[in-house]
């Protein structure tokens, strides 16, 4: 579960940029990355001497053209993996969201919950099961999957954004028939697992509108009132394209797409939807990447400017993708 620590906010992490979207640091952020290293090495005092205020002004103020091209664009966040279990990462993700919702950015946030559910199913003596990377999801698991996500973890993560500045409101797929389920195609396999069929983003349009952040739960409910599981990521790609968003970002447990899986340097940093598919069809996307990098195409066929596969272990993930030239993982275009 999210715990409810309230964030501190510290702006000595964002780095300065210019309009590309990946490239090497400035002298500037070499030598204070250099000099803070050096004084951490020797003692903290020294650190705090190096990011003076207007060392740390300027490197906000090289934030402008990015909040410039997205201030008032809609950015789809599909929020899960190590940056939901670590309290250390909680506090990055909660306070990247509540300063790019002060600067203008509109905001949704789609959350999973797996390593949560699983801990409950355990509890219960309900052993957890996996059919092709989806979670078997028969009755007793899915009052699990609705309690944990809906009942838990978005009040927990509403709290936490409330909390530290931002206005949140928590939703899930069943509010305002904002997802419509269809059974997965396996389906007498997973139980009460679906795709989604269509999305009415009637109720989030005002909630966008008004700065709020919606944070939404991947279950939906059919017309008799079934509940279903729904895959986060594809909860995330499918709203990205309903809301017409600028961008969708998939926060994970890895850097992004790699040329080599085995090798973390061989990081992808931006690619076309062309060149994804080529690295599906040779083998160098393969396993639990592929429903996110389907996810990402998806969205992209159906008018979402770019989608990124960011690492969310480092703290601050989000502010590195959204603005700086770095990035925290791998673009994908159309």
């Amino acid at each position: 579960m999210l715990a409810l620590k309230p964030p501190s906010i510290s702006f000595d992490k964002v780095l300065p940029c210019k309009k590309t979207h990946h490239r090497s640091p400035t002298p500037l952020l070499r030598s204070r990355r250099t000099a803070v290293a050096a004084a951490a090495s020797g003692g903290g005092a020294a650190t705090v001497a190096v990011v003076d205020s207007p060392t740390r002004v300027e490197i906000l103020s090289e934030a402008l053209p990015y909040i410039q091209q997205f201030r008032g664009k809609t950015i789809v966040v599909k929020y899960g993996g190590a940056a939901m279990k670590s309290l250390e990462l909680q506090d990055s993700v909660v306070k990247d969201l509540v300063l790019l919702s002060c600067v203008g950015l509109r905001l949704v946030v789609i959350h999973g919950g797996g390593p949560e559910i699983n801990s409950w199913l355990t509890r219960l003596n309900i052993q957890p099961q996996f059919l092709n990377g989806l979670r078997v999801t028969d009755a007793a698991t899915m009052e699990i999957v609705e309690m944990v996500l809906v009942g838990k973890v978005n009040k927990s993560l509403v709290s936490l954004i409330n909390r530290a500045g931002g206005t949140a409101v928590g939703l899930s797929g069943k509010d305002g028939r904002l997802l419509a389920p269809r059974p997965a195609p396996n389906s007498a396999g997973l139980g009460f697992v679906a795709d989604v069929a269509r999305v009415d983003p009637t109720i989030l349009l005002p909630i966008l509108s008004s700065g709020h952040i919606p944070v939404i739960a991947s279950v939906a409910a059919d017309e008799a009132g079934q509940g279903y599981n729904i895959n986060a990521d594809t909860v995330a790609g499918e709203i990205a394209a309903a809301v017409g968003a600028e961008k969708l970002i998939l926060l994970t447990d890895v850097p992004g797409i790699l040329e080599d899986r085995n090798d973390v340097a061989s990081l992808v940093k931006e690619i076309d939807i062309k060149g994804v598919r080529k690295m599906v069809e040779m083998g160098k996307v393969a396993g639990g990447m592929i429903p996110k990098v389907t996810c990402c195409v998806r969205s992209l066929a159906q008018g979402v400017r770019t989608a990124s596969i960011i690492d969310g272990r480092k703290p601050h993930s989000l502010l590195l993708e959204l603005l700086t030239g770095d990035g925290a993982g791998t673009m994908i275009t159309g």
